[in-house]
């Protein structure tokens, strides 16, 4: 099991890659993938755990070491029961669970040469896997994220008009950033395929939520806000077991984790906890499988230089509609995503039979105190 997650990748920036428009012939792409959380700590706790940071303990930027390891079983933990070689290489410790790695690396983030640090990696565990063992590898290209921070998050604040003035200045810098993670990724497939390790792995390649390039006023990068340009996600799954197809119906990070485990035929431990992600296994196999909503949150800071604690923005999307609680001013937002896809036009005096079925169903999730 491999996968290369790139940090800030965004789904409408992929949909238009030369390089993606080619991946997507050769695997299952979910073309409608909603992140937990659009940043990267809190996101990629419910990709390992298969459940929302909501339930697991992480979910903000400061709650890595909230994670509830007792009730919440990892994939990896899952993996090394079953004598799988775990290994990753991140941007820093905070990112995912530490429970479950055999192996496990911080590469640094302004020096290191991720193209050739981690083709040296494939071409190690390699060496593992021909010596008899199945193996778990993540991989973090973390270049958009570094840069993103250099550029933008310590330059500008939230509410600087420079920033939001630039938007063609914001989206030449995003795309040569994305373009630099193309070469990363097209260097790293090549020595897969070099390495034959494509003809018995499941690869994922995935981003973990999106990067502002100044669409709305308040969000100059990530992190603050639940609309669509950070919390769609790249999603491809390369498994030469299945036929190529693409899914549009909205699927979860939380489901990453049960679908592996499907695919792999490794049953949940009834130990644990419930997961929130099911397997997208039947939809590989073109059977049908209800839609999940997706519930995401987030901590804007607003005007503070950091973000709070517990998350204040709250959201519960469906591939038509998406409800947004702003827990610290109380205010409530709606918008059709088939008919406004940029979520320009808040609904939510118009629509109120959606709006109170979708708020429901989000309180169920969250545990907020609301009047």
């Amino acid at each position: 099991v491999i996968i290369i997650m790139i940090d800030g990748g965004r789904y409408d920036y992929a949909k238009n890659s030369l390089l993606f428009k080619q991946l997507k012939t050769k695997s299952i792409h979910f073309s409608q993938s909603i992140t937990y959380a659009p940043h990267t700590i809190a996101a990629m706790h419910s990709v390992f755990s298969g459940c929302y940071g909501s339930k697991t303990g992480t979910d903000s930027y400061w709650s890595t070491y909230n994670f509830d390891s007792q009730n919440y079983k990892t994939i990896t933990e899952y993996l090394r029961d079953y004598n799988y070689y775990t290994q990753c290489d991140l941007i820093n410790e905070l990112i995912i669970p530490e429970q479950g790695f055999d192996k496990f690396v911080i590469h640094d983030e302004e020096k290191d040469d991720l193209t050739q640090r981690h083709i040296e990696i494939l071409q190690n565990i390699n060496t593992i896997f021909q010596n008899g063992q199945n193996f778990f590898l993540y991989l973090h290209y973390s270049n958009i994220h570094t840069a993103i921070k250099n550029e933008v998050l310590n330059v500008y604040e939230n509410f600087s008009e420079e920033f939001f003035q630039n938007k063609l200045s914001n989206e030449t810098r995003y795309a040569n950033l994305f373009k630099k993670a193309e070469t990363y990724l097209e260097s790293l497939l090549g020595e897969i395929n070099r390495l034959s390790l494509d003809n018995n792995s499941i690869i994922l390649i995935m981003s973990d939520h999106g990067i502002s390039t100044g669409e709305k006023f308040g969000e100059r990068a990530y992190g603050a806000f639940c609309y669509d340009y950070t919390l769609r996600t790249i999603t491809y799954f390369l498994d030469k077991d299945f036929e190529p197809t693409e899914i549009s119906q909205q699927t979860r990070l939380v489901d990453f984790m049960p679908t592996i485990l499907d695919i792999l035929h490794i049953p949940l431990d009834p130990k644990h906890e419930k997961l929130d992600g099911i397997s997208l296994l039947p939809l590989f196999n073109n059977q049908i499988l209800n839609e999940k909503t997706a519930i995401s949150q987030t901590g804007n800071p607003l005007k503070n230089k950091e973000p709070p604690e517990n998350p204040n923005v709250h959201s519960i999307r469906t591939s038509n509609w998406k409800l947004i609680y702003n827990q610290h001013d109380g205010s409530k937002e709606l918008y059709n995503l088939r008919t406004d896809p940029k979520e320009q036009t808040n609904l939510i005096s118009t629509n109120n039979k959606i709006a109170t079925t979708l708020w429901n169903e989000l309180k169920n999730h969250i545990k907020f105190n609301v009047n």
